[in-house]
């Protein structure tokens, strides 16, 4: 379908077409990046507005967001804020030490620290980390119209590069903040590892209370025999707006591990690709969602096995409180050369309140029988069972609740992908308990 249907604003008025072309233009970086938003441009025309028609959107809100409200976020912005700063300083005091560290502003980046180990190891962080393009190793073609704009008009895109055979002790921890009322903010991120090497990466998206639209995109080649952990906490404010694209390629007996924590924005989408391209390639992919007041939180999956022996893991819990929705779709596919295939899809829903909802579609589609697979998935209120059993040891009814929630999401954080966040997961998720606590003893859980 011709002519895209981004109405997106530059500096205040719509833009398409050739004013879209005269933006990216200015946008600066290396000639790869200049060539690759170009060629984006092009492939933009192509896309139009996402529909709940098409069932990769059903059961979303995207019919409700109106694009000509934000204005895409260009180069020269001021200088971070005091607020932005802080923001900052506060999540590098919760993830700890850091091989690297990338600070990004509003789709930009700020700030990079790299220690003396990445260093000494050749590890390269930043957009300058390779003159080959390291855009477009997994995702070879953009899989939505937000990934698509993120591809032509993104200003930072944030590489990490990890040579063969290099292990890095600390994580890659990516910090990006959106602070700017109005804006479209694309922020990118792509990692690769070279044969054999290990590597942690932690990404932070947060924002401040601002009515915001963010776009990620983030895109992760493992080579082979590589080990990449890969975490995601989305804490975003109550008014952004987010539609984020993960996509993984898993090359020959390699392993990535992705663990997300989805918990802020008023609509928040995330979609998980990940493709077991090379024989012998795992696949393990975690998270925990919550949502309260009326916030939407947007899960869909797609575990693509196309060799042999492939293995994936998929374990999703949410919660969903007073008046949010939640959704999950997912797919095990699993390809006709794919023989020997291991796949398991596992999501688990809390019903916190009687008008909080949760959507769970797990699917399979299979085209070869030498597999095992398996797919589950539930949407209840807190078992009555576990709660009396705690109320007859004299547990009060309030903490009862409470430890059982926990209790329930800690089978996920308790084995995350990357340490370092999982403290910072279980503090949040815990800020929302205490908000619900009085809520659930008011005898609205249904």
């Amino acid at each position: 379908m011709s002519g895209t249907s981004l109405t997106l604003k530059v500096a205040g008025d719509e833009a398409s077409g050739d004013v879209l072309q005269a933006w990216a233009d200015q946008l600066g970086g290396p000639e790869w990046l200049k060539d690759r938003r170009r060629s984006g441009i092009v492939r933009l025309n192509e896309f139009s507005a996402p529909s709940t028609d098409a069932e990769e959107w059903r059961y979303s809100r995207i019919g409700k967001l109106d694009l000509a409200r934000h204005t895409l976020v260009g180069t020269g912005n001021d200088a971070p804020s005091e607020a932005d700063l802080a923001r900052v300083a506060d999540l590098r005091g919760e993830l700890g030490d850091a091989a690297a560290t990338v600070v990004v502003i509003n789709g930009a980046i700020s700030h990079i620290e790299i220690s003396e180990e990445a260093t000494s190891k050749k590890v390269s962080v930043g957009h300058q980390a390779s003159s080959e393009g390291p855009l477009g190793l997994a995702m070879t073609e953009p899989v939505d119209l937000f990934a698509a704009a993120n591809d032509a008009l993104g200003i930072d895109p944030v590489v990490v590069d990890v040579p063969a055979g290099v292990t890095l002790s600390g994580p890659v921890v990516i910090i990006s903040v959106t602070s700017l009322e109005g804006a479209a903010v694309l922020p990118r991120v792509a990692v690769r590892l070279g044969a054999d090497a290990e590597c942690s990466v932690l990404e932070a998206q947060v924002s401040t209370d601002v009515d915001a639209l963010v776009a990620p995109v983030t895109e992760l080649s493992v080579g082979q025999a590589a080990r990449l952990r890969y975490g995601v906490l989305q804490d975003l404010g109550p008014r952004v707006w987010q539609a984020g694209s993960l996509v993984a390629d898993v090359g020959r007996d390699a392993t990535l591990s992705v663990g997300v924590a989805a918990l802020g924005g008023e609509y928040a989408r995330l979609r998980i690709d990940c493709r077991l391209i090379g024989q012998g390639a795992t696949g393990n992919l975690s998270s925990v969602y919550f949502g309260d007041h009326g916030q939407m939180l947007d899960l869909r999956t797609f575990q693509e096995h196309k060799a042999p022996n492939t293995t994936s893991n998929l374990l999703f819990k949410g919660a969903v409180a007073d008046t949010a929705h939640s959704v999950y779709t997912g797919l095990i596919r699993i390809g006709p050369e794919a023989r020997g295939t291991n796949a398991f899809q596992t999501n688990r829903n809390l019903k916190l309140s009687e008008h909080a909802w949760a959507e769970s579609v797990p699917n399979l589609e299979i085209e070869h029988n030498d597999v095992r697979c398996s797919h589950a998935s539930t949407v209840g209120p807190v078992d009555e069972d576990q709660r009396f059993y705690l109320e007859s040891r004299g547990v009060p009814t309030p903490v009862a609740e409470r430890l059982i929630v926990g209790g329930f999401f800690d089978e996920v954080v308790d084995v995350w992908p990357v340490p370092a966040m999982a403290e910072a997961v279980s503090r949040r998720i815990a800020t929302k308990l205490d908000r619900q606590v009085p809520v659930i003893t008011q005898g609205k859980t249904s």
